[in-house]
């Protein structure tokens, strides 16, 4: 019944509250055993359905790197770097906004991502258009310690994952590209490593997988 009124996951997660519901009335005396085994007894609902999202092409890409060019503010700079390093490295938003001064060696663009999603470490390299990008706004930013990523609008003040939302959907609206979510950004490095040949285990590892 459940499979024919909610999609899969949502079918599954209540599933899977009524199975908690059942054995807290089980702890409390309230049905056997075997009562709780056969109530609980509900094969969770099987199916495959295609991943949301989307990879951005290189023209989309380049729109949203020109639309950051034509902001002649600080932000203008800063936004350049997010996009070309969300793009090129594949960092989650929250790592993004994580990341500090400190994390970056600029000599040879390797950038430590602390503490990713599982609580792991990674490393990452940034090179070509992203590095540039990304030492262009470092310059403008200047080397105080804390946050890479910081407010235009308040000195030295942290952004959130909420802030990173709103300045891709700002410059996607400027250049003219179609809606996108920051995990795109992820995607669309992704999707461009496998397509240029790479191995599988390698992206898993760059992507924190």
């Amino acid at each position: 019944a459940l499979s024919e009124r909610y999609a899969p996951a949502t079918a599954n997660k209540m599933l899977a509250a009524l199975r908690r519901v059942l054995k807290e009335a089980w702890q409390l005396g309230q049905m056997t055993v075997e009562e709780y085994e056969r109530a609980a007894n509900v094969k969770a609902i099987k199916a495959q359905t295609l991943p949301k999202g989307r990879a951005l092409s290189l023209l989309e890409i380049t729109a949203l790197l020109n639309a950051c060019a034509a902001d002649a503010s600080p932000a203008g700079v800063r936004d350049a770097a997010l996009i070309a390093l969300m793009c090129a490295g594949g960092p989650r938003r929250s790592e993004v906004v994580a990341l500090q001064l400190a994390d970056y060696d600029r000599a040879d663009g390797r950038l430590i991502i602390r503490q990713g999603k599982g609580k792991k470490d990674r490393t990452i390299y940034v090179s070509g258009g992203a590095k540039t990008a990304l030492d262009d706004w470092l310059t403008l930013r200047g080397e105080a310690s804390g946050p890479i990523f910081t407010s235009t609008t308040h000195a030295g003040a942290s952004m959130t994952d909420q802030a990173v939302l709103v300045i891709l959907r700002k410059r996607a609206t400027a250049a003219g590209v179609a809606a996108f979510t920051p995990h795109d950004l992820r995607r669309t490095m992704i999707t461009q490593l496998l397509e240029h040949g790479a191995d599988v285990v390698s992206v898993q590892r760059l992507a924190g997988h």
